[in-house]
């Protein structure tokens, strides 16, 4: 280790300078990435620095000791450049000449008689121009659009079977370790309309006819364009509303909520290290460890006065309805009006681990639904997510999260066909809260690819012809939305345009790696199991 002890003791570091910062990488070797240092501390006479990764995730922020810095390359934050003042006013600023030209022709078209002792003359308003907000792309894949009528009409070449296509199951991302379906600021983005292409191969229910090739395992889909398809890059909205458990403004953002405030916390059996920050009460942010109660989520300061209110918490599982029980899983649905307190302790919970998640104390509109692991002592915790009680974009998730301690073992995925499977029974078709985040993209897109093949190869020949299928059909099927099916085949490079008809190609890779991706997916969701009633929530007497 490189020591720079001394070289820190000389140079004082405030917060906004940027130097290299020794860490361990996954390899555990050493490495020297640039970082940012967000605040200093002393404690007990040694000075603490706590410092961002740039270009990394947010949950790798950490304190540092002065020796992990390298203060031969200190960079000092720039100074941003004052606003000029006009004569010298604070405030003010200087005349542009085209504002003095408008002003001189202003005077000019004033009438003849002078004005009135004690009146001004009247000014020009300055015309105020819209800027955007600032927003961050997510670092996703970008998916192609579908072709335009007249590059359609040029194609004459017949699509090979690709044999070199793998598909991959994505498991890595399953885990849904901060999945969140919302990106940082969002721009506003001018409406673009349709493009409604010649339909050459007829109208949009027509069937897809399935070909067969020399290789039984290969298969080409005719898919018919459908009205008004359009593909908006995963669905973003042309003007995002900013309702919802998940907008998230960045302009708020402070060197305070940049900074993780909790320590450690205690949730039953499990000790969780928090990623992000979390607006709990001030006083229990020097805590060493934060104890929950498992069961109401309620936070206290010390071990005793945990132990203290589990004598009078009755609570074994989370307040609400259970609405599905299978094995040692239930979900529970509760209802962010009439169990407010947990509501916001559970939003409170998951900051820790989303980064983009904006805390609403009004959980009035929401529903959440909480999955739990049964044993002896009552319903533990495992993840949850939440949906807004009326959603006019069809948004069937808001917030979804699985608790470290549980991911990666595929609960995730179990709490998205979940979200699909009230869809099926609430008769709509459910997409997440647009835009996504980049690991909530590839966890939808691992969800969505494994469902959309699912049921491609469960297609069998109808008396003796090739089968039959229609985009509208596996959106209906599936209850995910139709321009979520185009981008995913898109996403997997299936989709190609022949002769007015769209072909999706399934090679031997894409199948073979299919079939292992679904061996490994034990956990299910049995639709026998789910006792659920829709409610029309658009009558306010439902609230």
């Amino acid at each position: 280790m490189t020591k720079m002890a001394d070289n820190s003791s000389s140079v004082e570091i405030v917060e906004g300078c940027r130097l290299p910062v020794l860490r361990k990488n996954q390899e555990h070797e050493d490495e020297w990435p640039l970082a940012e240092i967000l605040s200093v501390k002393e404690v007990s006479a040694r000075k603490l620095y706590y410092v961002h990764y740039i270009d990394f995730n947010k949950r790798l922020d950490e304190w540092v000791t002065g020796d992990r810095l390298d203060m031969k390359k200190l960079q000092f934050p720039k100074k941003e450049a004052k606003t000029p003042t006009k004569n010298g006013l604070p405030g003010s600023r200087p005349s542009s000449p085209e504002r003095e030209v408008r002003k001189s022709l202003d005077l000019n078209l004033q009438p003849a008689t002078a004005p009135s002792r004690g009146k001004t003359l009247p000014t020009p308003k300055r015309k105020v121009e819209a800027v955007p907000l600032a927003t961050q792309v997510s670092p996703a894949t970008p998916v192609p659009s579908l072709p335009s009528s007249a590059e359609a009409s040029q194609a004459s070449v017949f699509p090979a079977v690709r044999e070199t296509n793998t598909f991959k199951s994505r498991e890595d991302h399953d885990q849904l370790s901060s999945l969140t379906t919302n990106g940082t600021a969002r721009r506003l983005v001018p409406s673009q309309p349709g493009r409604k292409r010649k339909a050459n191969c007829g109208p949009a229910d027509e069937m897809i006819k399935v070909l067969q090739y020399n290789n039984p395992q290969s298969a080409s889909v005719f898919l018919p364009p459908p009205e008004d398809s359009q593909d908006s890059s995963d669905g973003i909205p042309s003007a995002p509303r900013m309702t919802g458990s998940l907008v998230s403004d960045r302009s708020h953002d402070d060197i305070v909520t940049r900074m993780k405030n909790i320590e450690c916390i205690e949730l039953g059996r499990h000790r969780l290290k928090p990623w992000y920050f979390s607006p709990y009460p001030q006083e229990l942010t020097t805590l060493p460890i934060l104890y929950l109660c498992e069961f109401c989520l309620k936070y206290l300061k010390s071990l005793k006065c945990l132990q203290r209110h589990l004598t009078k918490c009755n609570l074994r599982h989370p307040p609400g309805n259970e609405i599905y029980r299978k094995g040692t899983i239930s979900f529970f649905e509760i209802d962010g009006r009439k169990n407010k307190t947990y509501s916001q302790n559970l939003c409170l919970l998951a900051k820790c681990f989303l980064d983009h998640k904006t805390l609403y104390y009004d959980t009035d509109p929401f529903l959440f639904y909480v999955m739990t692991e049964y044993d002896s002592k009552g319903f533990h915790i495992v993840g949850y997510f939440s949906k807004e009680k009326e959603s006019t974009e069809d948004y069937n998730v808001a917030c979804i999260l699985t608790l470290p301690p549980y991911q990666r073992r595929g609960y995730g995925k179990l709490l998205i066909e979940f979200s699909y499977e009230l869809s099926k029974v609430e008769g709509k078709t459910g997409t997440p809260e647009k835009p996504l985040s980049d690991l909530g993209l590839l966890s939808y897109r691992s969800y969505w690819s494994q469902t959309i093949l699912e049921i491609l190869m469960d297609l069998k020949p109808d008396n003796g012809e090739r089968p039959q299928i229609t985009i509208n059909e596996i959106s209906e099927i599936t209850s995910v939305k139709k321009e979520d099916v185009i981008s995913t085949l898109q996403y997997l490079n299936l989709i190609n345009y022949y002769k007015g008809q769209y072909i999706l190609t399934l090679s031997e890779d894409i199948v073979d790696g299919h079939e292992r991706a679904m061996q490994k997916r034990h956990l299910r969701i049995d639709p026998k199991c789910l006792h659920f009633t829709p409610k029309d929530w658009s009558k306010r007497g439902k609230w």
